[in-house]
């Protein structure tokens, strides 16, 4: 196997992982970067750029991320609360007016961001075009009445995170959330990630594509993963009418995200570009220094790993865990260790940190597997580092 890249003494366990998810997991083409105490420690890339081709991976191949990059619009909210333009426990329609109508008069900020606004889905989905506008979808989350009474329950926002975190942000700041990453956080940190593909940048993008796990194999560290599903989660993604599908089916029909203009829209819920290093480096700075560039200050920190939603997902129909913005270590997303916060997306990538270790790991892959959370490939990767010393 034809691995690129370096890793720190200590870590040589990630890259046995690395390569084992190429020849046991499926894996067509992938990276995978970890920070310890702001420092990169593994940096590693191989197989094909896109899934169905033979062009080698690069060094500076991005891919979409889709809800991984949840995490890093996360950020957005809690550094305008760091610096006191946003009030986490303010209502959300203090912002953002329209959004009080069909009920909505008491969802604050923080119920958008823990999963508890009520507003997973709705009632008349978006074209791929009206999701991508930045017109409809606002429009249409600020007008859905909500599934639940907002704050007292939580509900994975697949989709309508998009609008609903978008256009708050471009509400306090004026600017569109991928801008105001690109300006105050991509920058500075050197980052490749965009909510927004510049087109300079399009020929970096893998192709992407279902990759099916082997069926074969026992599980365990060294293994393959057997999924299987509990017979009320797979009942749930299977009905049309369920909150889980009408949750993942808010923009319809389903998106092409190898087409440049899906690229080339904003949609923090699902559209995120990347690469591995852009994710960990991030998730680094935000809970220490990264060449002396800190994101959350000690009191932000605290705020995107304290629990705020926990027990069984309206959406995802699993026991689930978030802060604000955040999914946190527990059996849906099983991260470094207690206190760990990041975000996974569905298929494969992943990004978290673990500021007791000082440990962020970014993994991206273009073969996307079955699976919202604890994708077998990133386990293992996650496993691995709990290895190191």
């Amino acid at each position: 196997m034809d691995v690129r890249g370096t890793v720190a003494a200590g870590f040589e366990p990630v890259r046995d992982a690395f390569i084992r998810n190429f020849e046991q997991r499926g894996e067509r083409g992938a990276a995978v970067t970890v920070y310890r105490d702001g420092h990169k420690v593994v940096d590693l890339w191989a197989g094909t750029r896109d899934v169905d081709g033979a062009e080698p991976w690069a060094v500076d191949t991005v891919q979409i991320v889709r809800s991984a990059g949840k995490g890093i619009a996360a950020a957005v909210p809690l550094l305008l609360h760091q610096r006191g333009q946003l009030d986490l426990d303010a209502p959300v329609g203090t912002y953002w007016p329209e959004f009080k109508a069909a009920g909505k008069e008491r969802v604050l900020v923080r119920h958008l961001l823990s999963h508890r606004a009520g507003i997973p889905a709705l009632d008349c989905p978006l074209t791929p075009s009206e999701a991508a506008d930045g017109i409809s979808g606002p429009q249409a989350v600020a007008a859905q009445r909500p599934q639940w009474e907002p704050g007292t329950d939580h509900g994975y926002h697949a989709q309508t995170y998009s609008w609903l975190i978008g256009e708050l942000v471009r509400r306090v700041t004026g600017r569109t959330v991928g801008r105001w990453i690109a300006e105050e956080i991509a920058r500075p940190l050197g980052l490749d990630f965009w909510f927004g593909l510049p087109a300079d940048e399009a020929h970096r993008v893998g192709r992407i594509g279902p990759v099916e796990p082997p069926a074969a194999g026992g599980g365990g560290n060294g293994g393959v993963l057997r999924l299987r599903p509990k017979r009320s989660v797979s009942e749930a993604y299977r009905d049309p009418q369920s909150l889980t599908r009408r949750a993942f089916g808010a923009i319809d029909p389903f998106p092409d995200e190898n087409d440049p203009g899906y690229r080339a829209a904003e949609l923090p819920a699902s559209n995120g570009i990347a690469t591995a290093r852009a994710l960990a480096r991030c998730y680094a700075a935000m809970i220490g220094p990264v060449d002396g560039h800190r994101l959350f200050a000690p009191a932000t920190l605290t705020l995107a790993r304290t629990e705020e939603s926990a027990g069984p997902d309206r959406v995802l129909v699993v026991n689930t865990r978030f802060g604000l913005g955040y999914m946190l270590h527990g059996p849906a997303s099983p991260l470094l260790a207690p206190g760990s916060f990041g975000h996974p997306g569905r298929g494969g990538s992943l990004g978290f940190a673990d500021p007791e270790s000082g440990i962020a790991l970014g993994y991206v892959t273009n073969g996307l597997q079955k699976g919202v959370t604890a994708d077998p490939r990133a386990q293992a990767l996650v496993r691995a580092v709990r290895s190191a010393p």
